[in-house]
């Protein structure tokens, strides 16, 4: 198979380290921890090369994307070292990437932002990855025109921003011939898909859910971004939960910082339920999780997805990935089935 020439809009953490782990995994080839699938479609982790990256910070801009995934404010766990790629950060639109509460954290490059859909074209891209902070609406928005309209390629949507659930932008998928996979990152293990296992369970056990609380908290500017602009962060992580159970449940997220805890996530799950005779039950637990790495496991198989899907000839929204891998999805699905139809997309037997 061919690589995978990977676009990146939004060089932080996450984009740190899923870079970091495609090298790590190049250094050590026979090692498979942490992958869910060795290979889709003839992909393998280590086929994805970087060929064009996008940012506005001082730091990142004008410089190798190995060094710009090590740039403050970036603040990751260390997975690997990363040689030089030859692939030189450019400056993106700044648009609303860079409110004021991030501009304490890092400065805006002094430099007039480059045609994104050109670059994307000369580049030969294949797919691009949206990894901009939550709530850049106009940025977001700006990337997927840039990526299905003008550069004609896959468009995989990593944050909160609804544009794989809106039918505007699916009809722009389809109408130029291109696969969208999104919203939302589900976290390979993370906070949401440990809160929605503890749920099933719970329906499938015939208890009586009432309540469910979710606490989130680090200390990597997406929580900061979060804490300032989180609504829509808020929206796909409690639709997430919601989805699963049918009947109405009083469901609340939150997000906190705690500087000194850098990239490390620690959430705080309770779920208020009643069992037999309307005995109660309730379960508290707590998950500690690097943020980033926990979202570039699940990138990788999205990514490839999404080229899967584009030599197939698949235009609009791939149902099955989207179920799978992101918290809104144009369609929810319980994990069980989104799997057993992610596998089905993956075989062939299923268009999407």
């Amino acid at each position: 198979m061919s690589k995978i020439r990977l676009a990146i809009a939004g060089i932080g953490n996450c984009a740190s380290s899923l870079i970091q782990g495609i090298e790590y995994y190049r250094k050590h080839p026979g090692e498979h921890t942490g992958i869910l699938f060795e290979d889709i479609g003839g992909y393998k982790v280590t086929d994805i090369e970087i060929v064009a990256a996008f940012d506005i910070a001082r730091g990142k801009v004008g410089e190798d994307i190995s060094k710009a995934i090590f740039a403050s404010p970036n603040n990751t766990e260390k997975i690997s070292d990363v040689p030089r790629m030859g692939a030189v950060v450019q400056m993106g639109p700044v648009m609303d990437g860079a409110p004021e509460h991030l501009r304490q954290f890092m400065a805006v490059a002094d430099a007039g932002p480059v045609n994104v859909g050109a670059i994307l074209r000369e580049s030969k891209a294949d797919v691009l990855i949206n990894m901009l902070p939550t709530g850049s609406a106009e940025g977001a928005r700006y990337y997927a025109r840039q990526t299905m309209e003008v550069a004609k390629i896959a468009f995989v949507n990593g944050m909160p921003e609804l544009l794989a659930s809106s039918e505007e932008y699916t009809e722009m998928a389809t109408k130029n011939g291109v696969p969208i996979i999104g919203d939302d990152f589900k976290s390979q293990l993370g906070a949401t898909i440990l809160n929605r296992a503890l749920l099933e369970i719970c329906l499938r056990r015939g208890v009586r859910i009432d309540r469910v609380y979710q606490l989130n908290y680090a200390g990597n500017t997406d929580f900061v971004n979060l804490v300032f602009r989180g609504k829509s962060k808020h929206l796909t992580k409690e639709a997430a939960l919601k989805s699963l159970i049918p009947y109405e449940v009083d469901i609340s997220s939150g997000f906190a910082i705690v500087t000194n805890q850098k990239d490390r996530k620690i959430a705080r799950i309770e779920i208020e339920a009643r069992k037999w005779g309307g005995a109660p039950l309730r379960i508290s637990t707590e998950l500690s999780v690097n943020d980033s790495a926990d979202a570039a496991g699940v990138m990788v198989d999205m990514i490839r997805c999404a080229k899967l899907g584009a030599d197939r000839g698949v235009a609009g929204r791939l149902i099955s990935a989207s179920a799978y891998y992101a918290k809104h999805p144009p369609v929810q699905f319980n994990d069980e089935d989104a799997f057993a139809m992610l596998n089905e997309f993956i075989a062939g037997k299923r268009e999407s």
